[in-house]
């Protein structure tokens, strides 16, 4: 028996309040990026601030957050590539992220090997990336849940590896639904931990990162090892850790 679609009012049914942190994971030059190309920290400001002005516009209602949580949401450009909750087009802006540094680190490890993998004259880097891990604050009363009941029922509609239509039509249903958060599980993290797909900037509890970590990334033909200072924490992906996915599983990894 195929699968019922979720109706707008049916999503309204379903939201439940849920409040805590999620992370990202940005390289550690996005700040510092500008600066090699002016000789003082004024110049660097007005580079930055034409740069500014030539991206689409934040929406009023981000204005207030921090540039790290309101860059998602900037509309006016094409988003080049659709991803779980967001078609490709001029579509409403999604933030993902994770309710775990480790979640957020796997879905960057996977990401960075994609890159590779479409890149395969590409050589391993010689040194370590590095990235800023930062956490939100986040608060909602109008969150779904996809790996609870009645959603977890369909488990194999939101978890698929590569096809996202099932996601994005539901993401557009929790919209109609005034859904601001979507719950739902990484496929990325070899510990299947939960990930956040933000709607909108409303979710937001605090407008600045609450929390910062630092990391640096290695990739080679052994795989993937990531590396965090303080808090102390090692995580490491083998050849084998993204498998499933058919664009990880024909990688080369000796380059």
């Amino acid at each position: 028996m195929p699968s019922p679609t979720w109706t707008p009012d049916a999503l309204s049914s379903e939201a439940r309040a849920y409040q805590g942190r999620c992370w990202r994971l940005v390289e550690a030059q996005h700040r510092v990026s500008t600066l090699k190309l002016v000789d003082t920290l004024d110049e660097q400001t007005l580079l930055e601030d034409l740069i500014e002005e030539t991206k689409p516009p934040v929406p009023p209602e981000c204005r207030h957050l921090d540039y790290l949580f309101s860059t998602p949401f900037r509309y006016g450009a094409l988003y080049p590539h659709g991803s779980r909750f967001r078609r490709a087009g001029r579509t409403l802006g999604v933030y993902y992220a994770a309710e775990e540094p480790r979640t957020a680190v796997a879905e960057m490890a996977f990401y960075r090997l994609l890159f590779f993998a479409e890149s395969p004259g590409t050589p391993w880097p010689s040194d370590p990336g590095e990235y800023t891990a930062f956490a939100a604050a986040v608060a909602s009363e109008r969150c779904i849940d996809l790996t609870t009941s009645p959603f977890a029922a369909d488990r194999a509609r939101w978890t698929h590896l590569t096809d996202y239509r099932e996601t994005q039509d539901l993401a557009e249903a929790a919209r109609a639904a005034s859904i601001e958060m979507i719950r739902y599980e990484s496929v990325r993290d070899p510990h299947a931990g939960a990930n956040l797909a933000l709607l909108t900037c409303v979710a937001f509890a605090e407008p600045r990162p609450v929390e910062r970590q630092t990391w640096r990334i290695r990739l080679s033909a052994s795989g993937v090892q990531a590396i965090c200072e303080f808090p102390e924490m090692r995580i490491g992906f083998d050849r084998n850790a993204f498998a499933a996915d058919p664009r990880i599983a024909a990688f080369d990894w000796d380059r």
